[in-house]
């Protein structure tokens, strides 16, 4: 069985601009005489490879806690995509992940350079998908995230964003990339795995 680990390292990992990035806190060293080896992590749930809830930009949304894990696990499509993903782009990959495996088609992971236009936000909105991923920190534009982030999450729609797919080819997996349990959240960090079938 072939496992794809699709997080990035946390201590090292790539940071939204404006976000604290993680930090270690050694607590107890062995090798300064302590019992036991203890770290603290100080981060924003929003680090790295993390998935975001509808109340991150909805009010009144789903906190992490209140998200099914069905969102997280489960058969997804991994298409590859440069640039603005299109209401068309969008249409295509739909069609062929649907095509390929319909349950899969539930959750879209787009591997490459992409931002996720409103347009295309819609499309995969009104397809009813549980989940879509992508390699940057924020799914829409960096510069102006607000409105792809709304019509998504708006539609129950969570985000896996900070996933690396460079080794990953197009096509079905499993992905489990189920969050932290934290309770009230707007997000979470994950340790997003992809297993051929």
């Amino acid at each position: 069985m072939k496992i794809y680990d699709i997080s990035q390292e946390v201590f090292s990992c790539t940071v939204f601009p404006g976000d604290p990035a993680p930090q270690r806190e050694i607590m107890n060293d062995m090798n300064k005489g302590d019992l036991y080896n203890l770290t603290a992590v100080h981060m924003c749930a929003h680090n790295g490879t993390h998935v975001d809830a509808p109340y991150h930009f909805i009010n009144d949304g789903k906190t992490i806690d209140q998200v099914s894990l069905e969102k997280f696990v489960g058969p997804c499509y991994v298409a590859e995509r440069e640039g603005v993903v299109t209401a068309e782009d969008a249409k295509e990959i739909l069609q062929k992940a649907s095509d390929t495996n319909a349950d899969a088609a539930k959750r879209i992971l787009i591997k490459g350079k992409a931002e996720v236009s409103e347009e295309a936000a819609r499309v995969f909105a009104d397809a009813g998908i549980l989940l879509i991923g992508n390699e940057s920190q924020t799914v829409g534009p960096e510069n102006a995230p607000m409105a792809v982030h709304k019509v998504l999450l708006g539609a129950d729609v969570v985000l896996l964003e900070g996933i690396r797919l460079s080794v990953v080819p197009e096509g079905v997996y499993l992905l489990n990339a189920a969050p932290l349990n934290l309770a009230g959240a707007d997000g979470a960090p994950c340790r997003a795995i992809l297993l051929a079938m």
